[in-house]
């Protein structure tokens, strides 16, 4: 027999009744951890074993006796109310991606009948404070402090698990940026409570008022929706550039708080400078236009005419997967599920087949103009306009067109 206990309180337990047990070796290969061996034509459970059940449908005779986890949550969920934004910042200047999150979360709140606040911290940030109740925020959580002017995921996490211990929100969001991705599971292990990540969807089961969390898995090949029933807050981090931002409305009024938190002096980590080192032309995640290469390409010396045309275009160069393990560009350029998600108004697929990774970080483009050789290439399925041909003939064509209408 083999029990542990998981979470709060949270017991599941599996045994081989013996006296069922014939030792046909079923069960062996039914385990997918190798849990499993038959010694003296009886079958035993090994320490690895991860109590995940598989084993037992394997079983014609019903001897492996298996009781599932019971989780029973010590936490009032009736209690937590209300939908909060992560503000994540820099200089004093918010992430789009938390004004797509105001935008999601507003409807969010609307649907709980619930506040939507920002938490904001910073130095010198009251200005923007203002600005997030334009795009849609009821209330701003500010915690404005010197020692907060740099991104510091041990001081940043400890405020934030002070203020939802007090305020008890039943949502928080934030963006998948690389803060958020280093924030949130910080927050979510103290907290003791869930966390999806990477969410490219979110809405509300009414009924149960549970937040709704959808997800690529598998690789792209399905999307999964995850709840977190039984422990709060419910968090998510987002995808930047798959949700939108409200028009602001300035004429919005809203309150801004200013909680009274203890701001941990003695962190481990400190920042001592910032350095901004010249990077991408055009970031790809801001970028209106994006001009993006795959493998059809051909060779890397002709990723020279893409760069021409986003040149005359003043568009940021993405590429596919396959292009950057290739060497042929660096990684800050791919776009994709492992790549960058991107939104652009314009989104030029030049020699890209259209994997669903490609398709799952550039799908929300306002318009898509795909350009392949292949009439079956995947990318014609979502392309606003298709150009069948060779991407080493149209592309050139298009750089003219476009500098004799643009005047470049």
């Amino acid at each position: 027999m083999r029990s542990g206990l998981r979470g709060e309180i949270k017991m599941a337990s599996i045994r081989i009744v013996v006296d069922k047990c014939y030792g046909c070796k079923v069960c062996v290969d039914g385990c997918p951890f190798g849990a499993i061996q038959v010694e003296d034509k009886k079958a035993k459970i090994l320490d690895n074993c991860t109590l995940c059940g598989a084993c037992v449908s394997s079983c014609k005779y019903n001897a492996i006796d298996f009781q599932k986890d019971k989780a029973v949550s010590t936490v009032d969920i009736s209690a937590y109310k209300g939908v909060w934004v992560f503000g994540e910042q820099k200089g004093g200047t918010v992430a789009n991606v938390v004004l797509e999150l105001t935008g999601e979360g507003r409807k969010l709140a609307d649907q709980l009948q619930v506040p939507l606040s920002v938490v904001l911290l910073g130095e010198n940030v009251e200005r923007t404070a203002q600005n997030l109740i334009a795009y849609g925020a009821d209330n701003v959580y500010l915690v404005d402090d010197p020692s907060l002017k740099n991104f510091n995921d041990e001081s940043y996490a400890d405020i934030l698990v002070q203020l939802i211990h007090r305020y008890k929100p039943e949502i928080v969001l934030m963006g998948a940026t690389t803060y958020g991705r280093s924030l949130a599971p910080r927050i979510a292990s103290r907290l003791n409570t869930g966390l999806t990540a990477d969410c490219t969807g979110l809405d509300i089961d009414l009924e149960r008022r549970l937040l709704l969390q959808t997800r690529p898995a598998f690789g792209g090949n399905l999307m999964a929706t995850i709840l977190c029933p039984n422990h709060r807050p419910q968090m998510s981090t987002v995808r930047p550039k798959v949700m939108k931002a409200l028009e602001p409305d300035f004429s919005r009024t809203g309150e801004i708080i200013r909680p009274e938190v203890v701001i941990p002096r003695d962190v481990r980590v400190k920042v001592l400078d910032v350095v901004t080192t010249l990077g991408e032309k055009v970031n790809l995640t801001e970028a209106d236009i994006i001009v993006s290469v795959g493998r059809g390409i051909g060779d890397p010396k002709n990723i020279r005419i893409i760069e021409e045309l986003a040149k005359v275009l003043g568009a940021a160069v993405g590429a596919s997967r396959a292009v950057v393990d290739a060497g042929w560009m660096e990684y800050s350029h791919q776009v994709g599920q492992t790549g960058k998600t991107v939104g652009p108004k314009v989104y030029f697929a030049c020699g890209i087949s259209g994997a669903v990774q490609h398709l799952a970080g550039m799908s929300s483009s306002d318009i898509i103009v795909a350009i392949n050789k292949n009439p079956n290439a995947p990318i014609f399925k979502i392309a606003t306009f298709g150009i069948i041909g060779d991407v080493l003939e149209i592309v050139p064509l298009l750089t003219n067109e476009f500098k004799k209408r643009l005047g470049g």
